[in-house]
């Protein structure tokens, strides 16, 4: 059977980027299921129960205390049970290191947290209603940063 929403994962250990990110949903007029984490140990023990829903969209913070945004990226992409996961790194860096790294580590974009509310709302808005299926097909570096 068909999900009716489109299931959001955030995890980022920020509560005020959580508070953020679930208040921008909630005002979008897209049918979205939102569940956030305050780090990777606690996402990848979600994501590794057998009966967990998994993401349609995982918005990933690469800084986070226990596990960081780039072990849980690296364990999620050696297991084929993600596969269908889109990948939106967010993160506060643009180092470009970062959005290099995470390029070639196998995510499907990278978005610079927008510092306003309405911005917040558009990235996630555009994020979301992208289709992976044909973006990923093209993916090159010049299509993977996401510029606001």
């Amino acid at each position: 059977m068909e999900k009716e929403y489109i299931h959001i994962i955030l995890a980022d250990d920020d509560e005020d980027d959580r508070l953020f990110f679930t208040d921008a949903f909630e005002e979008l007029k897209i049918n979205t299921k939102v569940n956030t984490f305050n780090d990777g140990v606690e996402l990848m023990n979600y994501l590794n129960q057998p009966d967990a829903v998994l993401p349609n969209v995982l918005f990933l913070d690469l800084n986070m205390p226990r596990k960081n945004g780039f072990e849980c990226l690296d364990e999620i992409k050696k297991d084929n049970r993600f596969d269908d996961i889109a990948i939106a790194i967010f993160s506060t860096s643009s180092s470009e290191e970062h959005v290099e790294e995470t390029f070639i580590r196998g995510a499907n974009i990278y978005i610079k947290k927008p510092s306003d509310f309405s911005t917040l709302k558009k990235v996630l808005s555009d994020v979301v209603t992208i289709n992976w299926q044909y973006h990923t097909s093209g993916l090159n570096k010049d299509n993977f940063l996401l510029k606001i």
